[in-house]
């Protein structure tokens, strides 16, 4: 089974130290924003492959994989979404990031805006597609549904006849971004699930805390309803949202073009902000030098 591979022979592949463990990424590089791209559940920053290609043009995009998935490390504890931000945090410092914005899917999603909420103004801006903004009921009932059971079924099955049922399943989805999604799948740690067990984090507190420009992705028929975005903006008007319509949880696999444009069309003027706030600071700095 030979298919183009989306992931450009241009781009970094990197391992960085983090919190005792080694966390794999992808970097597309470049003197450009950088834009760190966060993974759902059972994803890999190859994931975010077909996205990165629409968006590396205009910024330096940076996929980790997550504790447990794909080619980072599997400790045998420590999967809490705390720990997932500990990660985050230790790859902006170790890496040398500066300003990053942030983008997350579903798992990654959280995980963001945790990030988010700690770091404060070390970020630029926060993008979130389709986060487990879940119910404490919705969370429980899905730790509790088998999902560990049926990956561990699941890591019984061939690369060919997991392609087969996922191309069926999902026929617009191209070819080679649903090889990643399978490996990914494949490379995924047991103990990974363990994210699922509850309770999850009180998203609307960590939105209440986020102090950078927000924007939240919705698919009309994902998690997050309509509904939600409106209390979280009323929590926090820096928070903007956005419906995909005919879009479900699987944003970055499904809608693609449309997810990067979103993205795109939201940190442009996010940046060009950022940037003359910096350079209001410089002159300010420059001129205060000369006072007495």
């Amino acid at each position: 089974m030979t298919r183009k591979n989306i992931i450009s022979s241009n781009w970094a592949n990197g391992v960085c130290r983090a919190n005792d463990i080694n966390i794999n990424y992808l970097r597309t590089g470049g003197n450009k924003p950088p834009l760190i791209a966060l993974h759902g559940l059972a994803g890999s920053g190859a994931c975010w492959s077909q996205m990165a290609r629409a968006l590396e043009k205009d910024y330096d995009v940076i996929m980790p994989d997550a504790r447990g998935h794909g080619l980072s490390s599997a400790p045998s504890h420590g999967y809490t979404y705390q720990d997932h931000a500990n990660d985050v945090i230790e790859l902006i410092r170790t890496l040398g990031i500066k300003s990053p914005y942030l983008l997350g899917h579903s798992m990654g999603g959280m995980t963001a805006a945790m990030v988010a909420s700690r770091l404060g103004f070390a970020i630029s801006g926060l993008v979130l597609a389709d986060p487990t903004f879940i119910s404490p009921e919705w969370q429980e009932g899905i730790y509790e549904s088998g999902v560990v059971d049926q990956h561990l079924q699941l890591l019984k099955s061939t690369k060919e006849a997991l392609f087969r049922e996922a191309k069926a399943r999902h026929r617009y989805r191209s070819s080679e971004l649903i090889e990643h999604i399978i490996q990914a799948r494949l490379q995924t740690n047991v103990k990974a699930f363990d994210v699922l067990i509850p309770p999850n984090p009180e998203f609307d507190e960590l939105i209440r805390n986020v102090y950078v420009p927000t924007l939240l992705v919705l698919g009309s028929e994902g998690i997050v309803s309509s509904e939600t975005a409106l209390e979280l903006h009323k929590l926090n008007p820096d928070l903007q949202y956005k419906l995909i319509p005919d879009a479900g949880h699987g944003l970055p696999y499904d809608e693609p073009a449309r997810l990067a444009a979103a993205v795109d069309a939201f940190l442009r003027p996010v940046a060009t902000a950022v940037k003359r706030v910096k350079t209001h600071t410089r002159s300010n700095a420059y001129a205060a030098s000369f006072a007495y």
